[in-house]
């Protein structure tokens, strides 16, 4: 039983040579496919000796039953017709894994896609141009809202590829890159590093803080991130769907310094630092504590990952001396 030879080998040449299939993978395929039709056909069959042969030359199928030619009278038809599928789904294969393959050199970069559809489990599959990626639940901002047809900047996170070699695309809304790259691309000082990003911390959807510095002087590195009437961290909020609030904390070697502005928006009347221990009691007054703890602690937690200090938040009962955490720490710098 033959399948038919010109349209066997001119799919098979094809897949092989224009699409970079190994030959024999296709036909292990095909054989694997053949035998599969065979036992749907005749299921009373006893599978575990059963085999299917294919010719590479002449496209011929067989069923052997051990050493036995079992294939039945009529089967060419549905040999030929699963081959056909296997051929055209193992080019479908190959031309989905070329294209993913261009996004290759992508990854950590902004992309942006528009919102498919969402399924069962709540992953959202996202159109990115050529191909449709897939935005997995751990990495969806929490409380965001997809919908079909919205568009929205993602992270190209990863290319990942399963046990079957289908490879496919992770994006991202969570990652600190995502926020990282934003700033490069509106915030011109940081795009030629002017202003250089030393950290970037994030509870996605509720608050993000971004420690930068600069060496060029004359320049103010939270006000070229801020921009003229703060239009540009205004631009960045926008992406990230307006609810996120972004801190942009001025890093400084100092690390008391650097703390206080990390605490921000609170002020801070004293600052005691165990740097063996990666320890740090910050004394606040009573209005201002609710600020340096922040909502479900966010503000105090972001600015411990900033600066890598297990904060304690002390607060103080009384009326502090009229003096800020900064005017002491400057006076212990004389």
């Amino acid at each position: 039983m033959t399948v038919v030879k010109t349209e066997f080998a001119l799919a098979l040449n094809q897949v092989a040579t224009e699409r970079g299939i190994p030959v024999e993978e296709v036909l292990k395929s095909i054989e694997m496919a053949v035998l599969a039709a065979y036992k749907k056909e005749y299921p009373k069959e006893d599978a575990s000796k059963l085999k299917a042969l294919i010719n590479s030359q002449t496209g011929e199928v067989k069923i052997l039953k051990g050493e036995k030619d079992v294939t039945p009278p009529g089967f060419g038809r549905i040999a030929a017709q699963t081959a056909k599928q296997v051929i055209i789904q193992k080019i479908r294969e190959a031309e989905k894994r070329t294209i993913i393959s261009q996004y290759f050199s992508q990854k950590g970069e902004l992309i942006r896609g528009r919102v498919v559809r969402i399924d069962s489990k709540g992953g959202v599959y996202v159109d990115i141009g050529k191909t449709d990626a897939f935005l997995p639940k751990e990495e969806q901002i929490p409380n965001e809202k997809y919908t079909p047809n919205q568009s929205l900047i993602f992270l190209l996170k990863e290319i990942i590829t399963d046990k079957s070699n289908n490879s496919k695309i992770i994006l991202s809304r969570t990652s600190p890159l995502l926020l990282i790259n934003l700033f490069k691309r509106e915030i011109p000082e940081v795009a030629n590093n002017t202003v250089k990003i030393v950290k970037v911390v994030r509870q996605p959807g509720e608050r993000a803080k971004v420690a930068v510095y600069t060496e060029q002087k004359g320049v103010d590195p939270v006000g070229a991130c801020v921009g003229q009437k703060g239009i540009r961290i205004q631009t960045i909020t926008e992406e990230l769907g307006e609810e996120e609030r972004i801190d942009i904390i001025q890093w400084n070697k100092d690390p008391k310094i650097f703390l206080v502005s990390a605490l921000s928006p609170a002020k801070i009347t004293k600052v005691e630092i165990d740097e063996k221990l990666k320890k740090a009691k910050v004394y606040v007054t009573e209005d201002q504590a609710p600020l340096a703890i922040g909502k479900g602690g966010v503000n105090v937690n972001l600015a411990s990952q900033l600066t890598n200090l297990n904060i304690d938040i002390i607060q103080e009962k009384n009326n502090p001396p009229n003096s800020s955490a900064n005017e002491e720490i400057n006076k212990e710098n004389k």
